[in-house]
């Protein structure tokens, strides 16, 4: 009993650092640009896409670790200026736009990848004691790369000149424009920034989980109570949020059934919402 405990509650904290990387995107654009963003989830699915045909087509795997944020990045861009632009400030339309973009780009994968789900190897096989159990070395791992991934958007955000003016932008856009600074460009490199994110994601995941036209499903609900909870437009809220609840979710897996897990969160959620709609993590990180 204890070994499962403490495997569950390990599997639930590494897969936590991956969902705050995709929740994380999730935020970013919906602090910037108000926009509800139902395709998140497929973004994630994007990248776990992107790792596979990545490690067929040239047998490395580290190759789709470049690949799916640089793509993600640039398809990003493209949606924004062709589907999220023409309706910037209409949040009602942002949840129409996107979930028709969610179909497309599930269909498109679909055609293309196949509707069979499928499983990658890890690139890296065996095990380490860790805690009295045998545990995998690439989920280590993925929790390493995902932590570096984090620190790096933070510091990119406060050191870089794209992320000061994304913050800029976010905090006043009049006075950001009335100083030079290029809304529109922010506009487009933000929501690039926050599909690269979430296909960086789905590629650091896509040995752990399936890779399935429809895998951002599930991951898109677990995104949203994620930027709830840590409060909306809080991007390191968003993180701890995001940790939190798959480790809880893995603590509740150990003694019950997945799906009471998934309740236990959205109870969590709810509870939020009534007694701290501002975020849990409101006040406690910036």
């Amino acid at each position: 009993m204890r070994d499962t405990v403490l495997l569950l509650a390990m599997n639930g904290l590494i897969w936590g650092l991956i969902i705050a990387l995709i929740a994380l995107g999730l935020s970013v654009i919906f602090g910037l640009l108000d926009i509800i963003n139902i395709a998140h989830g497929d973004f994630f699915m994007v990248g776990t896409v992107l790792a596979w045909f990545s490690l067929s087509a040239t047998g490395n795997f580290w190759i789709g670790f470049i690949v799916a944020p640089v793509i993600g990045f640039v398809i990003g861009a493209i949606i924004q200026r062709l589907v999220i632009q023409p309706i910037h400030g209409a949040a009602a339309l942002s949840i129409v736009a996107t979930f028709g973009l969610s179909l497309i780009l599930q269909e498109t994968v679909r055609i293309t990848f196949g509707a069979t789900p499928r499983r990658m190897l890890a690139p890296i096989q065996g095990t380490v004691p860790l805690f009295g159990i045998d545990y995998e070395i690439y989920r280590l791992f993925a929790a390493g790369i995902a932590l570096v991934a984090l620190a790096g958007f933070f510091l990119f955000l406060q050191h870089t000149k794209l992320g000061i003016w994304m913050r800029a932008v976010r905090h006043d856009r009049e006075t950001a424009v009335a100083m030079g600074i290029p809304a529109q460009r922010v506009y487009v490199m933000t929501f690039g920034v926050g599909f690269a994110l979430a296909a960086f994601g789905g590629a650091v995941a896509a040995p752990i989980t399936t890779v399935d036209f429809r895998g951002g499903v599930d991951v898109l609900p677990f995104c949203f109570m994620a930027v709830i909870i840590g409060g909306l437009g809080n991007l390191a809220g968003t993180v701890a949020a995001a940790v939190l609840l798959a480790f809880l979710e893995g603590l509740v897996q150990s003694v019950a059934d997945p799906t009471v897990a998934r309740i236990s969160s959205l109870v969590l959620m709810s509870a939020v919402l009534l007694l701290r709609p501002q975020g849990l993590f409101k006040g406690f990180t910036r």
